[in-house]
């Protein structure tokens, strides 16, 4: 199936590791140009080591996303390093995870600045450029963005409050948004993963191996035993239902929230 992608400039978040890496990975596969971007240079420098292994070749920045202007910044230096961005890949951030005990003010401003801000402050940045671009007849097809979330913004965890509010959050904005701009034809749907298997979700076993005495080995055998199709998600799994919403193939899906839980979400 030829979903289109090739030469289309694909801008990814977090595209240094986990998800955003099988994302960045996919698209290149599909001929796209594709920046990625990650405020940790010592990540980035790795996934320029693991993509040229595949033979693929991308831009990297590097920027701290939860303030307004490192976003604007990073789009444009994106845009004149590889061309005027016609997909936008969020899938940077991740909140810290706690115990409902130690939650406080701070906690909860710290998820908004680690998942909430980097996602909006580059979705905004990027959507102004395409509504430019399309106003003034520069752009050959409406854009597409493709926010991966979480479901912890659907299903509330005690050790994934602020991090679920946070989510919850981009929730509502994906949705909104996508109504908004989708008289442009500019597309906005999401993605929610259930546990994938990257390093952050180790962060989640630890907590809930430290919380209940047990090896992190039982807690990730526990956790699978509760998902329908029996194991968490693998990243690449998550980055092919991104390809497909982020296609032509999905012309006519916008305002979507895709669940990949392995069916552990019982919910219409």
């Amino acid at each position: 199936m030829d979903l289109g992608l090739e030469g289309k400039v694909v801008l990814i978040t977090g595209g240094s590791k986990g998800i955003g890496l099988a994302c960045a990975r996919a698209f290149a596969a599909e001929g796209a140009k594709v920046a990625i971007v990650s405020r940790d240079p010592a990540n980035l420098a790795r996934a320029r080591e693991v993509l040229a292994a595949d033979g693929h070749h991308i831009h990297l920045a590097r920027a701290d996303l939860h303030e307004a202007h490192s976003a604007e910044d990073v789009v444009e230096e994106a845009t004149t390093a590889v061309g005027p961005i016609d997909i936008l890949i969020n899938s940077a951030g991740a909140a810290k995870r706690y115990d409902p005990a130690t939650l406080d003010a701070a906690a909860f401003k710290a998820a908004m600045d680690a998942k909430y801000f980097p996602y909006i402050h580059t979705q905004q940045a990027v959507l102004r450029r395409m509504a430019e671009r399309l106003k003034t007849g520069g752009a050959p097809e409406p854009g597409a963005v493709v926010n991966i979330i979480g479901m912890g913004g659907k299903i509330a965890s005690d050790i994934h409050i602020a991090g679920g509010a946070a989510n919850a959050a981009l929730m509502l904005a994906s949705v909104g948004l996508a109504h908004y701009y989708a008289r442009l034809g500019i597309r906005i749907n999401a993605i929610n993963p259930g546990s994938t298997l990257t390093e952050r979700v180790q962060e989640a076993l630890q907590l809930e191996a430290s919380r209940q005495g047990i090896s992190t080995d039982e807690a990730l055998a526990r956790g699978e035993a509760q998902v329908p199709l029996g194991r968490y998600a693998k990243p690449e799994e998550i980055a092919d239902v991104a390809l497909f919403l982020a296609s032509r193939r999905a012309s006519y899906v916008t305002g979507a929230i895709v669940p990949m839980d392995g069916g552990a979400t019982a919910l219409i």
